[in-house]
């Protein structure tokens, strides 16, 4: 047993509800006799690195049932067989929190979520990236009743707008896409563009806005290798339409600056 058990909080005697305060070892294990008796026969006590998915999930919710783990066994994770000891450890843990088998949580997500985690390495400010947040700041891996296993609301734009109140309205004029949800525009694990975006405008707005205005021109590569092009040589429609979230001007739907 690795000596770092006893100052977890599995290993605290102070705590009623710790296997230490309670039957030790075999609290998590199962009866120990068998086991003893057969000179340390591995088969005879409940082994969590070959019990399944659903036995080891089941010893674990025996004290983790509450808080963040009251909907695990509806979400995401579970119905990929994804358990607590596939991420975590109680005697061989690597983190300095969360007893996590990788060295940090960014680590131990990137092992099935390997697209998204390589996204913060892109040259965009990154938050994840300089250590402001971490994965669980938005996602609650054990479960939550929003899409994504989302800690907050019904709906991404709902998560967002917990944090970035200023796009949260309400509008008297309202930008449709915003009720759709913000990655139309934005990619939150990470992206080369400016704020985060999937495209550069006026590429970005041009995949709704085909043929509006200024005139009803297409950007594509051609206009690129012309001297044409008011909203490519603008710094895009943001120049001008700077309230893209939703305003409360009078200029309305234009939602201009």
């Amino acid at each position: 047993m690795d000596a770092r058990y006893h100052a977890t909080a599995h290993g605290q005697k102070t705590n009623p509800r710790s296997p230490a305060a309670q039957h030790g070892c075999e609290t998590c294990h199962g009866p120990g006799k068998a086991h003893v008796d057969a000179g340390g026969d591995k088969t005879k006590i409940i082994s969590f690195t070959a019990a399944r998915a659903s036995e080891a999930q089941a010893v674990c919710a025996q004290c983790h049932n509450r808080g963040e783990h009251a909907f695990f066994e509806s979400s995401t994770h579970a119905r990929h067989n994804v358990t607590c000891v596939t991420c975590h450890s109680v005697h061989k843990f690597l983190s300095q929190t969360s007893q996590l088998k990788a060295k940090d949580e960014l680590q131990t997500c990137a092992g099935c979520h390997r697209p998204e985690t390589m996204k913060i390495l892109r040259v965009m400010h990154m938050p994840v990236r300089e250590g402001k947040m971490t994965c669980s700041n938005c996602h609650n891996p054990h479960g939550s009743t929003n899409k994504a296993m989302l800690r907050v609301g019904n709906s991404i734009t709902e998560m967002c707008t917990s944090c970035h109140g200023a796009q949260r309205g309400p509008f008297l004029w309202e930008h449709p896409v915003t009720r759709d949800s913000c990655t139309v525009c934005h990619d939150p694990h990470g992206s080369s563009n400016n704020r985060m975006l999937v495209a550069k405008p006026p590429l970005l707005c041009q995949r709704c806005h085909v043929s509006t205005r200024h005139p009803s021109t297409v950007y594509d590569l051609n206009t690129f290798r012309t001297t044409s092009g008011n909203r490519l040589f603008g710094r895009g429609c943001v120049e001008c339409h700077q309230n893209i979230h939703g305003s409360n001007h009078p200029s309305g739907t234009f939602f201009l600056r």
